[in-house]
């Protein structure tokens, strides 16, 4: 069999033992004679599956009882509304920190749902080339909530630190860079991502939200969308994404096997710092168009001196079974997206790349 070296920024790549462990037990999972995706989400074999993923989200991300886990659908697009329809209280306002095109979108649902404001954005000045410094933040301190989308694939910035926004409850979409270090959950009243990145497929949507939050929530909304309602439901209100949760299972089965988060964190730092070194090393032919303290660890983003060689460079690439490399159709250039799940030794292979096409 062979596997490419997968820089897609998601769908992305998956690990290896988890995908074996779905091959393996695709057809018969627990000696049930089924698959997973043929079990009642009602039944034992699947309830075993539901509550060991939420279990391994709590566990490796240290999330304290005063937080509730859910595994909904949707995906982060949907967040982008449920959020506000939930936490914004009429009469309220919202503060949302601009930095890419997934924090546009989302203070645009939140505008439609109430009162939303930017509180700081980096379009104007560098094209969302960095991320703001909290100096630069307008913050209300009578807001409901702030909104930061954490890491920003389409333009390969990230925070490096969280803003400081005091005893209004910081809501993160951490879609693209969940799991990739360990964090301080108690910082945040809310996490959302979409699983499709660093957990697992797609269709499934990891919430980490503060229970007081939950019983504050609106409940002028209809029942699916309201948070607590999932809550007293342990997420089974509805049928959920059974696949997608297994899968989830799975890779975070994987991610403790191997370290867990503190180690995820060592080898996504050497894994970007082997593309950005050897980026810089040649600024006469590549270019990162993002300031160094804003640089994503999860998506990097570079562009070569004319489209020509970028063409070339991507046929280069498709040679030596590298996929997902061209950037963002709204920004172009190129794009590695090394989450979790890249070896080392694929983006080894890149950047030895870098280094040959120069020469």
């Amino acid at each position: 069999m062979a596997r490419v070296i997968n820089f897609n920024a998601g769908p992305a790549a998956l690990p290896l033992g988890a995908l074996e462990r779905a091959q393996k037990e695709l057809l018969d999972i627990e000696g049930s004679g089924m698959s997973v995706m043929e079990h009642s989400h009602r039944g034992k074999v699947y309830e075993a599956v539901h509550n060991e993923a939420i279990a391994l989200v709590k566990e490796l991300m240290n999330v304290s009882d005063d937080y509730d886990i859910l595994l909904l659908q949707g995906g982060a697009s949907q967040q982008f509304a449920v959020v506000p329809m939930n936490l914004l209280a009429q009469g309220k306002s919202s503060d949302y920190v601009m930095t890419g095109a997934w924090s546009q979108k989302a203070y645009k649902e939140a505008k439609v749902l109430g009162t939303a404001r930017v509180a700081g954005t980096t379009e104007k000045d560098k094209k969302f080339s960095r991320i703001p410094k909290q100096s630069e933040l307008e913050l209300d301190p009578n807001a409901a909530y702030v909104h930061i989308t954490s890491n920003n694939t389409i333009f390969g910035t990230q925070f490096q630190e969280f803003p400081d926004t005091g005893t209004v409850p910081l809501i993160a979409d951490m879609s693209s860079d969940i799991a990739w270090r360990p964090i301080d959950v108690s910082k945040f009243g809310l996490i959302y991502a979409g699983a499709q990145k660093n957990l697992g497929p797609s269709g499934l949507v990891v919430v980490i939200v503060r229970k007081d939050l939950v019983e504050a929530g609106r409940k002028d909304i209809p029942v699916i969308f309201q948070y607590r309602t999932h809550v007293e439901n342990n997420s089974l209100y509805n049928t959920p994404p059974t696949f997608s949760v297994y899968m989830l299972r799975n890779v975070l089965s994987e991610v403790k096997a191997n370290g867990g988060l503190s180690a995820m964190e060592k080898l996504n730092r050497e894994k970007a710092g082997l593309l950005y070194e050897a980026i810089d090393a040649r600024s006469d032919v590549f270019a990162c168009p993002v300031d160094k303290d804003s640089r994503s660890f999860m998506n990097v983003v570079f562009t070569l001196k004319t489209p020509e060689l970028e063409t070339e460079f991507l046929a280069e690439a498709k040679k030596l079974k590298m996929e997902g490399l061209k950037g963002h159709r709204s920004v172009g250039g190129m794009r590695a997206s090394i989450y979790n799940a890249v070896p080392r030794e694929g983006v080894a292979t890149l950047a030895d790349l870098i280094k040959k096409f120069k020469a």
